[in-house]
């Protein structure tokens, strides 16, 4: 059977909307469940490797277990790295608002700091602000083919540190407290990873750029160079026409292909309360072009104490 064929023997193409020419589409008139068939999931996996991120709304029936089983259809969990768990579950990561926690209202890759860093993500909108919230995401297949073609070669030659001490505890932090509630989380999780500014997607074979907010510096180039590398690089992968915007509703979930995209949350919701949980499916180690893989260079995962989230 034909990838066209299995799409639309299980999901109408007529309730697959494309949300933007480059990036996302939205499908309708669908209940995900743990509970669909093998066949329906590589449906669903198809349309993720086409679109990148797809949206379904209405799925108020999902609570974090059944988030979860959804989500191990698609491979391994990744357990949190800095935040703790919600109750009940392995892998779903809270983001509250009220909570002060990490904010993601910068580009990145999520968990790129790891080796084999997370190839899908499933995030469920559950306390939606009336106002704001929205989450943007990139293309970074379609970014690396605007690039002019001595960018393409520049950037294929270039590796880049990733790493969780990227500034989560002065800039992710709003208060005090919560700084100093983060600098115990880094004594616990640190993380450093060298991966290849592009590499090869491991089951399209397009060539994805590698970059967002986990970059500390590129390998063997001076800080003010470097600097201006990623500023160039990042332009080219946040330009309006390699993205698509999500208006959130309570009950919204979002699928992305986390070896494809760059996404970022908008916090223009004042004081209101936004509150979204995060399933993460284990990736492959990257490959570059010329065929080399992502290297660990710190790992460092303690338990933190039961009494910490």
């Amino acid at each position: 059977m034909s990838e066209m064929a299995l799409i639309d023997n299980v999901i109408p193409r007529t309730d697959v909307v494309k949300r933007a020419a480059r990036i996302g589409a939205e499908v309708r008139n669908f209940k995900l469940s743990s509970d669909l068939s093998d066949q329906t999931i590589a449906a669903i996996n198809r349309l993720l490797l086409e679109h990148k991120v797809i949206f379904f709304r209405d799925q108020d029936h999902l609570d974090d277990a059944e988030q979860e089983r959804f989500a191990l259809r698609f491979g391994k969990p990744v357990p949190p790295l800095v935040l703790g768990t919600t109750k009940g579950t392995m892998s779903i990561l809270e983001i509250d608002s009220a909570r002060g926690g990490i904010r993601t209202d910068n580009w990145h890759i999520d968990s790129s700091c790891l080796d084999a860093y997370p190839k899908i993500a499933v995030l469920r909108g559950v306390v939606i602000p009336p106002v704001g919230g929205d989450t943007v995401w990139s293309n970074t297949a379609a970014a690396y083919l605007d690039l002019p073609p001595p960018l393409q070669r520049l950037a294929n030659d270039l590796w880049a540190v990733h790493s969780n001490l990227f500034d989560f505890a002065v800039m992710a932090c709003p208060s005090e407290a919560d700084k100093k509630l983060y600098g115990e989380i880094l004594t616990r999780a640190r993380v450093e990873t060298e991966h290849p500014v592009v590499r090869v997607h491991p089951k399209t074979g397009e060539r994805t750029l590698v970059l967002g907010s986990y970059v500390k510096h590129f390998v063997d180039v001076p800080k003010y160079d470097g600097q201006r590398l990623f500023d160039l690089f990042e332009s080219h992968i946040t330009a309006p026409e390699n993205t698509v915007r999500w208006n959130w509703k309570q009950g919204d979930v979002a699928i992305w292909d986390n070896r494809a995209t760059v996404h970022y949350a908008a916090k223009d919701y004042g004081d209101q309360r936004r509150v979204v949980r995060r399933a993460a499916i284990e990736g492959e180690v990257p490959v570059s072009v010329d065929g080399r893989c992502s290297v660990t260079r710190v790992k460092l995962i303690k338990q933190p104490p039961a009494n910490v989230i």
